[in-house]
């Protein structure tokens, strides 16, 4: 009986002797050795629990360590202890007011929780501190945007390009922010395109367009006139960006002409836009035009930031009876300062059924080759008055084995109010 007694007692005698063990290591590490086996049990052993029992001991040694106490409280965000989260950030923004690291973690915290106008006020603080911080000014403008103040999330977005051009994440929010929300817009443009054999008059396209950003994204309403086959034409679109998520937004856009010879009939288009990690940005969706017949066309796009760089590759596929026509572009803008601040060169093949100019070649029987280039420049002026310039060069087979050059160019200017 004795021996059935003993075993159990020294297994537990030797359990607590081996946890004191442990404990007594621990109180002899200094705080910066317990901090590291902390960060050791989170990212390494996926072990929470350890790890906030391991920050808590070094706090013990160390109470005014601010960035233990920070990891306390990400370790308690990670965990879903958000009250806790919070009484870590706090001791550490009263003790050091806005650090910086602190300021980001805390504001992060209220974001996440969908309390943005509080994580505005943490951003706000940590920026008076530290002006030029890069994480704290890319926060401020994501959450700026997550309370529709797009005007001023653009406006902390050049501020921060300016002070690194080279942010990628910076310049891939920018563009989201001015797709969903273009504020009051009112522009103009004209485009002059010249036939080498083709036709003998040139086509003159223009037209005048008004935005408006509402709660849901932005809709802007444009009416399109051309001269094209000695006629003229008009027609009138509505396009609208809603906002789906931070990740997800929209495209919609539907449109009727005055004269089917000179735009289509009507047009109808939506695509599903997805900010992707890396500065990644894909999108699918598709158009209609329709003449005599509708015409179908599908697209699929992908783009990505690299530095100063948007790089884009998009397809728009057209079934047809007998095959699928393709066609292909790639467009580049390199970035002189904020998000209409660029130059741009383009290559492709094929028709786009977003391009006013040749979108009503659709209607042709022949699905015939063609090659393009193009080059344009934008720049903003006070960052309310944009101006732009293009010009494209086509090489196309206008019918079996007969090729033309097409020339054109365009200007235009629109007003941020």
């Amino acid at each position: 009986m004795r021996s059935k007694i003993t075993f159990p007692l020294l297994f537990l005698c030797f359990t607590l002797f081996s946890i004191a063990s442990v404990n007594a290591q621990d109180e002899e590490l200094t705080t910066d050795e317990l901090f590291l086996k902390a960060r050791t049990a989170a990212f390494d052993e996926d072990n929470y629990p350890k790890a906030i029992e391991l920050t808590l001991k070094a706090l013990d040694k160390s109470p005014s360590y601010a960035d233990v106490r920070i990891f306390l409280g990400r370790l308690y965000t990670w965990t879903d202890k958000v009250d806790s989260a919070r009484v870590a950030f706090n001791r550490v923004l009263k003790e050091n007011p806005g650090y910086e690291d602190g300021s980001l973690a805390f504001a992060n915290l209220e974001y996440w929780n969908d309390n943005s106008e509080k994580a505005l006020e943490i951003v706000n603080n940590g920026i008076e501190a530290n002006p030029k911080s890069e994480n704290l000014l890319l926060l401020k403008a994501r959450i700026l945007k997550d309370l529709q103040q797009y005007s001023l999330a653009s406006n902390t977005l050049n501020k921060l390009l300016k002070i690194n051009p080279k942010l990628t994440e910076a310049r891939s929010l920018g563009e989201s922010i001015r797709n969903v929300s273009a504020r009051n817009q009112i522009g103009v443009d004209y485009e002059y395109v010249y036939f080498e054999n083709r036709f003998d008059d040139p086509w003159h396209l223009a037209s005048i367009d008004y935005s408006r950003s509402t709660k849901i994204g932005s809709i802007t309403g444009r009416l399109n006139y051309a001269n094209r086959f000695a006629s003229n034409g008009t027609q009138l679109v509505i396009d609208a960006y809603p906002s789906i998520s931070n990740t997800f937004y929209a495209y919609v856009s539907g449109g009727i002409s005055s004269s089917g010879s000179i735009f289509p009939d009507y047009r109808v288009g939506a695509s599903l836009y997805a900010n992707l990690p890396a500065a990644f940005e894909g999108e699918v969706g598709f158009r209609m035009l329709s003449f005599d017949e509708q015409t179908w066309i599908y697209t699929a796009s992908v783009g990505k930031y690299i530095s100063n760089f948007w790089i884009n590759a998009r397809t728009y596929l057209t079934p047809g009876e007998a095959n699928i026509s393709q066609s292909y572009s790639l467009n580049v803008r390199y970035y002189i300062a904020g998000a209409d601040d660029y130059l741009s060169f383009g290559v492709g093949t094929g028709i786009s059924p977003d391009d006013n100019t040749n979108n009503i070649l659709y209607q042709d029987p022949y699905k015939l080759k063609s090659s393009n280039i193009s080059v344009g420049y934008r720049m903003s002026v006070k960052s309310t008055n944009v101006f732009f310039i293009n010009a494209e060069l086509e090489d196309q087979e206008y019918a079996p084995n007969t090729r033309g050059n097409q020339f054109s160019v365009g200007i235009g200017y629109f007003k941020k109010f």
